[in-house]
């Protein structure tokens, strides 16, 4: 597709209304959460947690030292995280804080972060759809009400998911466009900075891959200078990345962050890219590349697993226990079929629909294009499947194809040009999925989120808190308290540890306390859903306190009738090195 005047002139146009249409609704979730956002309380205990991230590094912890050292047994836990999704929230800060003070800068950090992601997700989607022959404008708005993606973008979400969605969505745009040295470089550039973050969006990363080398296959020169790009920028930013974001827990014995074994995995499977690219320069024959990808691309495949076997299964060494109880209740963690209807459908609605344009798109156009976005699209829907943390992505890939039906049904007339506008967008499916969902009891507490709780532990001299896993990160960033517990699958340790305090029998639980330390003990009313009717065996810690019944070893000091009750040991906990 050409640069010329027409085609600069729509990217202008879409880039504008995007801008325009992320600061209209930024304003108005801004105004909606004021109140929330005023005192810094996020919508999810990730971006509590990489907030507090974002200050223990400004407060002096090193730019290389990821560990959370105040949860879970000491010394602390080594996040998976990365710094790189806290340069933008941490340079915010650092600009606003002499003209604000702290406090307001970090409200216009949490703000504004997400909506300038919001921004370029919108920007790369219309240029996605624009590459496909379809309405940028029209990519926008699908874009803008593609539920539940944007719920990822709203003010406060200052956690990875909105950057990698970006990432992601600009391996595709340079996937589906003409080949170009610097269409494989941002490919390549996207993947790395992609797996800096997280390995959250690896099957999709990798359809990217196997797009570029299968156009690598058939494109000749074009093919040629798309993957010559792609394999340098993978090769000098995976090397540039170690040297950069070379953490404190580059050496631990897991592939869920970027550690060296990913690091290790990850370069070998470069290789692949990188051969076909010196091969390239020596045919265009479309056998004698396949041949090439066929080899380079099994032999780095097989050296990457076998030289990182843990890679295959980066999240499977969660306690089996702790996968009982907390993991399989974690939403995002939930096959989509096995939620309830009206979720469900909220999650997944445009997705499916979006995937049913897809097969429709790539069948009738024909282009390579619409085939890998086809493989996209059908990469996230597979995983949403698996996990609904996939629906965010399975729904914007579906944007360029849902364009795509919305052309095909305006000259049908209005109704099935309403029809399609309602079937393509994520906001609809959204109401449908509420109006398919019983009402739930309205709470004002917020149970173990309730900032009020926090306040009320803030007073108290540090110590270290025993509560449910989702208080940890409220506790960390509201207080100065050590937790034991969070909703982090490393902390394997504390997690256990907590859940076998207030499941174990009262005299067993007072032991175990002491064992660990532990100065203060909290509870709230839902913060055990996941135990079910264990919390009404009164023999138990955790159903003895919520039946009232307070053993000789713990004196309540939260306020009667308290919506989370707060303990303290009667003698101070003997400490003993873990």
């Amino acid at each position: 597709m050409g640069m010329g005047p027409g085609h600069l002139r729509n990217i202008r146009r879409d880039s504008f209304l995007a801008i325009g249409l992320a600061l209209l609704m930024g304003i108005a979730w801004t105004v909606r959460d004021h109140g929330a956002l005023g005192a810094l309380r996020l919508p999810d205990t990730d971006d509590l947690m990489r907030l507090q991230q974002i200050r223990d590094w400004l407060g002096g912890q090193a730019f290389t030292d990821l560990a959370q050292h105040r949860l879970g047994p000491a010394p602390g836990l080594q996040m998976h995280w990365s710094r790189l999704a806290d340069l933008v929230p941490a340079a915010l800060i650092l600009a606003f804080t002499p003209l604000l003070g702290g406090h307001a800068a970090g409200v216009v950090a949490v703000v504004v972060s997400p909506l300038l992601l919001f921004a370029a997700m919108l920007i790369v989607v219309a240029a996605i759809a624009r590459r496909l022959g379809q309405s940028g404008f029209v990519a926008v708005i699908l874009g803008a009400l593609a539920f539940p993606a944007i719920t990822l973008f709203t003010p406060g979400r200052i956690d990875h998911h909105a950057l990698q969605i970006v990432l992601v969505l600009s391996l595709l745009h340079a996937c589906v466009g003409r080949g170009t040295l610097l269409q494989g470089a941002i490919a390549g550039t996207a993947t790395v900075l992609s797996l800096v973050v997280g390995m959250e969006t690896a099957p999709l990363l990798a359809v990217g891959g196997a797009a570029i080398a299968l156009r690598w296959r058939l494109d000749g020169a074009a093919g040629q200078a798309r993957m010559a790009g792609y394999a340098t920028a993978l090769l000098l930013g995976l090397s540039a990345a170690a040297v950069l974001f070379r953490s404190s827990g580059w050496n631990v014995a897991a592939c869920d962050g970027f550690t060296a074994i990913l690091w290790r995995a990850a370069m070998l499977a470069a290789l692949a890219p990188a051969g076909m690219a010196v091969a390239g320069f020596a045919t265009q024959s479309v056998a004698a590349r396949t041949a090439v990808l066929i080899v380079a691309g099994g032999l780095a495949l097989v050296g990457a697993a076998a030289s990182a076997p843990a890679c295959l299964h980066p999240y499977g060494q969660v306690d089996p226990l702790l996968a009982r109880l907390w993991l399989a209740h974690v939403n995002e963690a939930q096959p989509l079929f096995a939620m309830p209807l009206g979720k469900a459908v909220a999650a997944g609605g445009m997705a499916l629909v979006g995937l049913g344009a897809g097969i429709w798109f790539a069948w009738t156009t024909r282009t390579a294009a619409a085939w890998i976005l086809l493989g996209f699209q059908a990469t996230a829907v597979a995983v949403t499947l698996v996990q609904v943390r996939g629906a965010p992505l399975a729904a914007l890939t579906a944007v360029p194809a849902l364009a795509a039906m919305i052309a095909a049904a305006r000259p049908r007339g209005p109704l099935a040009l309403v029809l399609a506008w309602l079937a393509a967008s994520g906001i609809a499916h959204a109401g449908l999925g509420d109006a398919l969902t019983p009402a739930a009891p309205a709470s004002a507490t917020h149970g173990c989120t309730a900032v009020a709780t926090a306040v009320r532990l803030a007073a108290l001299p540090p110590g270290l808190v025993a509560a449910p896993i989702d208080f940890g990160p409220t506790l960390l960033a509201t207080t100065r308290h050590r937790v034991l517990a969070g909703p982090y699958h490393r902390d394997t340790q504390g997690n256990r540890a907590m859940y076998d305090l207030f499941l174990s029998p009262t005299p067993q639980a007072e032991a175990l306390a002491r064992r660990w330390g532990v100065d203060y003990v909290a509870l709230c009313k839902d913060g055990f859903a996941e135990l079910g009717d264990r919390t009404k065996d009164r023999q138990l810690l955790a159903g003895s306190l919520m039946a009232g019944q307070v053993p000789p070893w713990l004196r309540q000091i939260s306020a009667p009738g308290a919506s989370t009750r707060v303990y303290t040991l009667t003698q101070p906990a003997r400490r003993t090195t873990q």
